[in-house]
């Protein structure tokens, strides 16, 4: 078995090579290459799903120790049920991307450089799930970072047609250079403050091995609380990479301004790979924090959980508030993707909060992780095509596409009733099971800003439904029609589209299956193997679940039915101006929370205009007086102020003069220096 994990690793990774060979022979062998090793590396990740059906066999490690002294450095990989559940979530919905791909990308002249990126970017992602180790982990997630840049930016010539914001003069324009720039720089904060946690874990724990971790936290922990707020401060410095990485609040805004790639990588960066990295992460600290808490009894530790709940409350109703209002087809899905990831964030966090959520918590973010990653890849690669058809990025040019993307319509339909929480489709039982186990830990606040989250998707999605396939043929698409009818997309862009909806269908009808195999699993890992304490949940007066349904689907209904009556049938009309309150909503929800705003003029604005500084004022004065004023001084000012004084008598005089002064200058350099 892991040999299959190996070359799950391997295999997109030796892709890029090819790739780049390829093209240069021909262009079938290189998109041959492209999809192959990406298709083989998803067959060896389910060559290892018969282990989810053994979870006592787990876990597994295979490791390669480099360096011994003065610390352990090993490359190794670890498999049990959560590297398991996302190396299968990777590898199978990034292979289909990779399909997609060809025909989305066809004729494009830098489409080599993008599929090397896509496979590294897959290959990196697994290096991060299967890794056993922190270290090696950080190496994968790093990765992940670079190849995000790569893709977002990859119209790197900043050509107009592929700038994003807008729509003219309601919103400023960014340019795909930015829009990487952005994702880099405000990931990488979050990843050089998570680097000096992991220093800190490395001190106390004396191992950067995940299993050694677990195993050996009863003992160290209790060492590192002892230090005033040191858990506490471990706990944020920890968090503040997947913050990042998933983009949560306060993190949040550059995934955004991610869709100024190609319509692939907002599929590959919002539902398979870089976003679901902090999530995997948070899931695989929870162990050490738990026991911190539970076992070593650290009330310092509950903090992590904490954290991880609110931040993921928060996070889900302000992103669901600006999908409301955003009218950039990839923008309302970018919204969507960071309120979801909201939803797995108060799974994972509730779960940590009493002794009796933890299994529950745990295994209803991650069976949410793996229906979004399907809806989510699902929806992107439908707006792809839209986009792709319409020549437009705005809901509002398009209108009635139903009539010519039949196929991809009904695709799109099914993923979005996923994201909205309908039953019987899996995204109804994952996040009925977050809603769940958030009333079990009695975090009532949470709960409810998730359950008003519910009503806020349903709406924003049903609006965008409306308008983009029902609502009324936009002037741009008339026009468009004129030149180029719309037509359905190429079957290699419909076929990865409805094959995501078929997973959907068999994941929404296995879906309380889904849900016993993962909390069995986890049950497994967490309580038997980790030996983790685990309390049974107690007799309740009334039927718990039966009361989160009912508040979901009431929800759902709150929301769905006036955006479909305003935007998709159009029996009501409403003028949000009109009335003071609706727009000064309006407003906020545009600006979105005018927090974008506040990065953009305090972070950006302001560190330009401190590298202006810098560069102009400092640097450029600096090496002026170094090097110009200093060697004029020596080889043209001070020899014509010697000649003017010197006299016919004076000759030893001034040549004494004259080799002192060179005597002090360069004495004065080598102290300087």
């Amino acid at each position: 078995m892991h040999l299959y994990a190996w070359l799950a690793i391997i295999l997109p990774l030796i892709g890029i090579p090819l790739i780049f060979i390829g093209s240069r022979i021909n262009g079938v062998l290189r998109n041959t290459a492209a999809i192959a090793f990406p298709i083989m590396a998803a067959l060896c990740a389910l060559r290892l799903f018969p282990l989810l059906l053994h979870p006592e066999q787990l876990p597994l490690e295979s490791s390669w120790i480099w360096i011994t002294h003065p610390f352990i450095l090993e490359i190794g990989i670890l498999l049990d049920p959560l590297s398991l559940i996302l190396t299968l979530v990777v590898s199978i919905i990034s292979a289909i991307i990779a399909v997609y791909c060809l025909g989305y990308m066809k004729g494009d002249p830098g489409i080599s450089r993008f599929l090397m990126l896509v496979n590294l970017f897959i290959g990196s992602m697994l290096i991060l799930v299967l890794a056993n180790n922190l270290l090696l982990l950080f190496v994968g997630w790093k990765l992940v970072g670079l190849c995000s840049y790569g893709l977002i930016g990859f119209y790197y010539q900043d050509d107009r047609k592929y700038w994003i914001g807008g729509p003219e003069g309601e919103a400023p324009m960014t340019t795909p250079s930015f829009c990487g720039l952005k994702a880099l720089v405000v990931t990488g904060v979050g990843d050089l403050i998570m680097l000096g946690g992991i220093l800190i874990l490395f001190f106390f724990a004396g191992t950067l091995n995940f299993m050694e971790l677990y195993s050996s936290a009863p003992t160290w922990f209790p060492e590192m609380a002892r230090n005033p707020n040191m858990a506490v401060l471990v706990s944020i410095m920890l968090l503040a990479g997947p913050i990042g990485k998933s983009a949560q609040f306060p993190l949040h805004e550059w995934l955004p301004e991610a869709m100024a790639g190609p319509g692939p990588v907002s599929a590959l960066i919002h539902a398979a790979t870089m976003v679901k990295s902090g999530v995997y992460l948070v899931a695989r600290l929870m162990p050490i924090f738990y026991i911190g808490r539970w076992v070593a009894n650290c009330p310092d530790a509950t903090i992590f959980f904490t954290i991880t709940a609110w931040v993921g409350a928060i996070t889900a109703f302000i992103a669901a508030t600006q999908g409301l209002v955003a009218k950039e087809l990839k923008k309302i899905l970018a919204f969507s993707t960071v309120s979801q990831i909201g939803y797995m964030w108060i799974g994972l966090g509730v779960a940590g909060l009493t002794q009796t959520t933890l299994v529950a918590g745990t295994s209803a973010g991650i069976f949410h992780l793996i229906s979004h990653a399907i809806f989510k890849a699902c929806l992107f690669l439908c707006a792809g095509s839209v986009i792709h058809t319409t020549h437009s990025i705005y809901i509002q040019d398009m209108g009635g596409m139903r009539r010519y993307m039949p196929l991809t319509w009904l695709s799109m339909m099914i993923a979005a009733i996923c994201l909205m929480g309908v039953p019987p489709l899996p995204g109804f039982w994952s996040k009925d099971a977050i809603l769940l186990a958030g009333l079990e830990a009695h975090h009532i606040p949470i709960f409810i800003i998730a359950i008003i989250t519910v009503a806020l998707t349903a709406f924003y999605t049903t609006r965008m439904i409306g308008i983009v396939f029902y609502g009324p043929e936009s002037p741009h698409l008339q026009h468009l029609q004129e030149a180029s009818p719309a037509h359905e997309a190429p079957a290699i862009m419909w076929g990865a589209c409805g094959l995501l909806a078929l997973m959907i269908l068999v994941l929404g009808l296995g879906g309380p299956w889904a849900e016993q195999l993962l909390h069995h699993n986890f049950t497994v890992n967490l309580a038997e193997t980790l030996k983790l304490p685990v309390n049974h949940a107690g007799e309740h007066p009334f039927n718990y679940h039966l009361l989160v349904t009912c508040l979901s689907v009431a929800s759902i209904l709150a929301g769905a039915v006036p955006a479909w009556l305003i935007y998709g049938s159009g029996k009501i009309k409403i003028q949000i101006r009109a009335n003071s309150i609706f727009s000064e909503l309006y407003t906020l929800f545009w600006r979105r929370w005018y927090i974008d705003s506040f990065y953009n003029l305090i972070f950006i604005d302001g560190t330009l205009k401190i590298a202006d500084f810098v560069a102009f004022r400092i640097e450029n004065n600096f090496d002026t007086l170094v090097n110009r004023r200093l060697p004029d001084l020596v080889t043209e000012t001070l020899p014509n102020l010697l000649l003017r004084l010197k006299t016919e008598s004076e000759n030893f005089l001034y040549i004494g003069a004259y080799l002192m002064a060179i005597i002090m200058v360069t004495i004065g350099f080598a102290l300087w220096h």
